[in-house]
Parts: structure tokens; sequence; C-alpha cells
């Protein structure tokens, strides 16, 4: 299973733990990347995701963000046909650095997308074109447990 994780889900882990939903998402995540060490779930980044972590004013948070992309086993890079996609999913109301980011695993043929953003999630489903399943972080974990 090839799965891409946006920059949010890869912060949650480093968020304010005190909040239920937060928790829960950061052990989601844990969870995740326990399957991608196992080599159940092949994790995937992107140039994209990684200017995006680059851009993290917390040295520590960026750190941390990085050290989990370099459990990546593949490294996507935008292409014509991406940005395509980008910028269709841009004109849905798909935030500009999210549509890419969701173009980019879509043409990589992800099996998911996730997001702990509920508007980004609410958008990607009620819109066309991507090649791969957009879910919340609780709902990949069980497809990483088996």
């Amino acid at each position: 299973m090839r799965i891409y994780l946006d920059a949010r889900c890869l912060q949650r882990p480093f968020d304010d733990q005190t909040q239920p939903r937060i928790r829960v998402e950061s052990e989601a995540v844990l969870a995740i990347l326990a399957a991608v060490e196992a080599g159940d779930v092949i994790l995937l980044t992107s140039e994209a995701l990684e200017f995006e972590i680059q851009r993290i004013p917390d040295e520590q948070r960026r750190r941390e963000a990085l050290a989990i992309l370099a459990l990546a086993a593949e490294r996507l890079i935008v292409t014509e046909s991406s940005e395509a996609l980008a910028v269709s999913l841009e004109k849905a109301g798909v935030p500009a650095m999210d549509a890419l980011h969701a173009a980019l695993a879509s043409e990589a043929s992800a099996d998911f997308f996730a997001t702990a953003d509920d508007r980004l999630l609410r958008t990607l489903k009620s819109t066309s074109g991507l090649r791969c399943q957009a879910v919340t972080l609780l709902s990949l974990v069980p497809s990483c447990l088996n």
C-alpha cells in the first residue's frame, strides 16, 4: 500500500497533545509510521512536501518532520501532468499547496492521500479526477494494520 501524508499529518505528533483529537491523530501517525518501518506500507514524499516542511519556522518541528520524510521509499517530483491536475483541483476550491500534494499523490497512483484538514477532505471528496482515495488519518490506520 502506497500512502502520501500531507504536511498537517506530519506535524500532528508535534502539536498540542492536550486536545483529544490531536492526541488520537498523533497516535494514528505513529501507527502508520510503524507500518512503514515494518515494510507493510510505502510512504511517499515529494519535492512539494519537502519545500513546505522546510518553511516551518520552528527548527525542531522542521527536523522531526524531515526525519519522518526520511522514511519515504519514493520521492515524487512535479510534472506537467501533476501541475495540470493541481490547477484543476484549485479551480474546484482546493488551496494551491494542498492541490499540488493531492495531484502528486494521484499522479503517482498512491492508494491513499491522508490529511487532518476536514475542509480539504470534504473538497477533495467532492471533486473528480483523483486516482487515489482522500482519507483521514484515523480511517487510514485499519488499512495499515492489515
